[in-house]
């Protein structure tokens, strides 16, 4: 097998399970006790990018790693409350 072949058996198999992608992330961080864990964190999204797994489901993520939680929607924000008006000075009464 040439090295382009092997490159490929690679990526389908990153793409097919891509929690390997980031079990070897985990393997880094651990290794590194999480020293260079944000540098870890962008290769991950780069090799997923790369295989084609950005958006893929995790269809059957193996026993401990869970599928990661769905962002929670914006919350919409409360209503400013309005500042006071100003009142009329007491002293100098309207004519």
């Amino acid at each position: 097998m040439d090295l382009k072949g092997l490159v490929d058996k690679a990526k389908a198999a990153l793409k097919g399970n891509p929690s390997l992608i980031d079990k070897g992330g985990d393997a880094i961080d651990k290794a590194t006790k999480g020293k260079y864990s944000s540098h870890v964190d962008k290769a991950q999204d780069a090799v997923k990018k790369a295989v084609g797994a950005q958006d893929a489901p995790q269809q059957n993520p193996a026993p401990g790693n869970p599928a990661p939680p769905k962002p929670e929607a914006p919350k919409p924000e409360a209503p400013k409350p309005e500042a006071p008006k100003p009142e009329a000075p007491k002293d100098n009464p309207p004519q």
